[in-house]
């Protein structure tokens, strides 16, 4: 477990974190109803109620259970209800059934939550280290489940006829629209990728590893919604040369004709966010869109996606905690950034590369060792976390992972070229 999730903090720190990162989700669902938390709006979301009962299972679970003598759990029925694909943990109810478990409320659920907090934090002082490696995973997995929680939220209410804002729209700042592309040029050569060893990383991360790069450039700058604009009007979904054929082929199942949100009223686009439905900012990242809509994107532009191993050799002379993040519950969406980009928030970005093993990887031991290496089937990667990324959460070798026609989650595209 140290080799994958380094060493934890101190019992100290690792309570402090641990609070913050419980009080944010439950901060992230204030403004929602028991109907609202408990309403599943498509199989790839899961309800406010089971995200938060979920990550609370994870720690009484992992944690409690399995490192404090005669702990009790809080109700013997929630194992089945909040479990998500441990198979090593037994039975579980289906996932795309979820919204079918109005009870227990949301207040229960919140009850739940406060009882696990306190258990954790007696027991926080006198746990092993091993434990508080898992408490410490419980806090990265957490945060993953603050941005599902978000992205499922919004979708949510993109399903209600009314579209009701969440938050109100935050305070516009006029910003002027970016200027052409710029190109971050690379000369190719054998460079090292994956975890370096310091403090936390996922499993899927490492081990580090050398790859070959070819001389290549990447974008300065993630695609705007002015852009985009700019290849609907000139027939991006409508014409098939563009577009791999799976992807074609889910244009015309799907009707698919403008990201996800997007609407047009008139001769202007509008969207969905979690402020209600605004117009476009054409300067700010496009977002919403499939893999399969950002190749055919990088194609219609004479460019390609770039590989995760090019993202990340880019992006790590940049600081992972700039950029547009998650710090607070509030308004959330992708903002203009006219000075370039610093890579990491507003938007995940698409790349070229499947999402599979590298060269060395061991999944982790025990339930835990499910957590990332069962999904390496059929799935691509991003990289660089998005507006609903707690902020710290992410780093240049983060590796996240959505089949290709997935679009609900904050995701746009960087091109870049081969030189």
């Amino acid at each position: 477990m140290r080799t994958k999730l380094g060493l934890s903090p101190t019992p100290g720190a690792l309570a402090e974190r641990l609070a913050a990162v419980r009080a944010l989700s439950v901060a992230l669902v204030a403004p929602l109803s028991d109907a609202d938390a408990s309403v599943q709006s498509m199989p790839d979301a899961s309800p406010a109620k089971w995200h938060l009962a979920h990550t609370t299972w994870f720690f009484e679970t992992f944690v409690l259970r399995d490192f404090v003598p005669d702990y009790a759990l809080h109700d013997e029925r929630f194992p089945f209800l909040f479990n998500s694909y441990y198979e090593a943990e037994g039975r579980r109810h289906a996932r795309d059934r979820r919204g079918m478990i109005t009870r227990p409320s949301l207040d229960e659920v919140l009850a739940y939550r406060a009882h696990v907090d306190a258990a954790l934090a007696d027991a926080l002082p006198d746990l092993p280290e091993a434990a508080r490696a898992l408490v410490r995973l419980g806090c990265h997995h957490e945060e993953q489940h603050q941005e599902l929680l978000l992205t499922d939220i919004l979708h949510l209410m993109s399903e209600n006829p009314i579209e009701p804002a969440i938050w109100p729209a935050a305070r516009k700042v006029p910003v002027a629209m970016p200027g052409p592309l710029g190109w971050i040029e690379h000369a190719g050569g054998i460079v090292a990728v994956g975890y370096r060893g310091e403090n936390f990383a996922f499993d899927c991360e490492g081990p580090q590893h050398r790859t070959l790069l070819v001389p290549h450039a990447l974008a300065d700058r993630t695609i705007t919604n002015g852009e985009w604009a700019a290849f609907i009007a000139d027939g991006g979904y409508r014409e098939p040369r563009h577009w791999l054929s799976d992807g074609w082929a889910w244009v015309k199942a799907e009707g698919i004709d403008a990201p996800l949100y997007w609407e047009r009223h008139g001769d202007a686009w509008t969207r969905f966010g979690l402020d209600g439905r605004r117009a476009i900012d054409p300067a700010a990242p496009v977002t919403h869109v499939s893999f399969f809509e950002a190749d055919a994107y990088a194609s219609w532009a004479g460019a390609r996606l770039p590989t995760e191993a090019e993202w990340e050799t880019a992006a790590s002379g940049y600081g992972s905690d700039g950029g547009n993040q998650l710090d607070t519950a509030g308004p959330v969406e992708p903002r203009p950034s006219p000075g370039g980009s610093a890579f990491f928030g507003d938007v995940w970005e698409w790349t070229g590369s499947a999402y599979r093993p590298y060269p060395g990887f061991t999944p982790a031991d025990g339930a835990v060792g499910e957590y990332n290496g069962k999904f390496m089937s059929g799935q691509f990667v991003l990289r660089g976390g998005s507006c609903a990324t707690p902020r710290g959460h992410v780093r240049a070798c983060y590796r996240n992972f959505f089949y290709p026609h997935q679009r609900w989650q904050f995701t746009g595209v960087r091109l870049a070229k081969d030189i």
